[in-house]
């Protein structure tokens, strides 16, 4: 025991020297700029579309995340004014400006923006929050930027421009968030609606065959058998490939050609852009410096990056492994939590968010609950729209703990109305992936006496277990 104990502190030892290991800083530099550009343009977009008064101004009632059921929409004059904020605050990102408070502050901003309501929940939103997170913590200001800048300013004399380094465990930490999307991505994909029965793709292509030059292909009977495996080779695959530099430039190409094609067909917003981007963390540090030198067509017109070593010790290098285990496995255990819960994520979605189920299931439903007063016997039938926007309505309908959300607010409403005692039943007929309609939440539970949490939902039915139907493509 004795041997051992100094064996494995010296593996420990040599682990945190490795990820403590100076490189340039050129590649977090240029992942700060493109990732700060892209959230700015995404959010002027979101400003510019009045997507900020459909989805968070207009709604009378906004569903929660569990556990921040405190956060609440700011007045409505104020809420477009905070999105061109954040867009501010990305573009301080982009430039380096005041970095740890505009990061920082970008961070809360973003978060907050994102928990006001769970009907907006995208996946990329949800990446967007960590890879801000990231670039928060770490020194993405250190070059290349307005603070690094100022400071060269200020110096007396005035400093010149050294080319700086940062520990290289940024770059594996943001290699990994990036291959966390796709690794999972291909995970959700491993199952018969994906593989076997090529839904929801199927309904999708289906729904574009009156593309030109594109939409006769998806006329084709295997077109979506075909595209439903090469997106989970992709998605499964493509990191290993960017990992590899004889691999790299063919595998960003790629990588380029799927989410362009992606982004054409199918309303995914700023994911595409997002992911393109954030691939870049793949190549080594120094590509951008190889890339400006090369714009500029002076040998040696962009300095070469001199490591310097950063001070550790063993102690802090122990702590590093720790940290950055933690980290990974938070991020391996919020995609597999859905293995906690019996039946099918994509039916009774306990696990669906926060693990990169990217476009594995298309649910259709009908929502209308029943309201009777316990004490009189009085019964009104009430439907979502009586409290919903159209868009809250279309998202709540497949989604059972946003169900039963709109249950437990209907209940409160009756209440305040002088209704004491109040029960709460849902008709709740959802079609998942083209699949015959059936009824997801039982009947005969009284949701309004139902608590949400992490348990198992013992109030939503089983799964259907027949296959998915095969739709006919859409002509013209």
């Amino acid at each position: 025991m004795t041997e051992r104990a100094p064996a494995s502190r010296a593996w420990l030892d040599r682990i945190g020297r490795a990820l403590a290991r100076p490189i340039d800083a050129a590649w977090l530099a240029a992942f700060r700029f493109t990732y700060g550009v892209t959230l700015a343009i995404g959010l002027v977009r979101f400003a510019r579309n009045d997507w900020v008064e459909l989805f968070l101004v207009q709604p009378r009632f906004h569903f929660k995340y569990w556990g921040f059921e405190w956060v609440e929409a700011l007045p409505g004059a104020w809420m477009q004014p905070f999105v061109y904020g954040l867009a501010a605050l990305a573009i301080a990102v982009a430039v380096g400006a005041f970095y740890r408070i505009a990061s920082w502050a970008f961070v809360l901003g973003f978060s907050y923006l994102e928990l006001i309501d769970v009907t907006t929940y995208l996946n990329h939103y949800y990446l967007a929050v960590w890879l801000a997170l990231l670039l928060a913590l770490s020194p993405a200001h250190r070059t290349a930027s307005f603070d690094a800048w100022r400071r060269r300013r200020r110096s007396v004399p005035p400093a010149a421009a050294i080319p700086a380094g940062v520990p290289a465990f940024w770059l594996y930490t943001l290699r990994f968030q990036v291959a966390v999307v796709y690794v999972f991505a291909a995970v959700a994909k491993a199952q018969s609606d994906w593989l076997l029965h090529a839904q929801p793709l199927g309904i999708w292509l289906g729904a574009r065959s009156g593309l030109e030059w594109v939409g006769p292909v998806f006329q084709w009977p295997w077109a979506a058998h075909v595209m439903s495996w090469l997106g989970f080779g992709f998605d499964l695959t493509i990191a290993l490939w960017l990992s590899f530099a004889r691999t790299r430039r063919w595998a960003f190409v790629a990588l380029i050609g799927f989410h362009v094609l992606t982004g054409a067909l199918f309303p995914i917003g700023m994911f595409p852009v997002i992911m393109v981007t954030s691939a870049l963390v793949f190549f080594s540090p120094s590509w951008p410096r190889w890339w400006l030198a090369r714009f500029a067509r002076v040998r040696d017109a962009v300095p070469r990056f001199e490591a310097h070593a950063f001070q550790t010790s063993p102690r802090r290098g122990a702590l590093l492994c720790a940290t950055l285990a933690l980290y990974g496995a938070l991020h391996l255990a919020l995609p597999l939590r859905h293995f906690a819960y019996p039946g099918s994520v994509l039916w009774h979605e306990q696990g669906m968010r926060w693990s990169w189920r990217v476009m594995v299931r298309e649910k259709n439903g009908s929502v209308t609950f029943a309201v009777r007063d316990a004490d009189s016997g009085a019964q009104w039938s009430v439907s979502p729209r009586r409290y919903l926007t159209a868009v809250q309505e279309r998202e709540m309908s497949g989604q059972p703990d946003l169900i039963l959300q709109l249950a437990h607010h209907i209940r409160d409403d009756f209440r305040a109305r002088g209704h004491a005692r109040v029960e709460v039943r849902a008709q709740a007929w959802v079609s998942l992936n083209a699949r015959p309609m059936r009824l997801l939440i039982d009947p005969a539970i009284d949701l309004a006496a139902v608590e949400d949490g992490v348990l198992p939902a013992r109030w939503i039915t089983s799964p259907p277990t027949e296959p998915p139907r095969r739709l006919r493509p859409l002509s013209g």
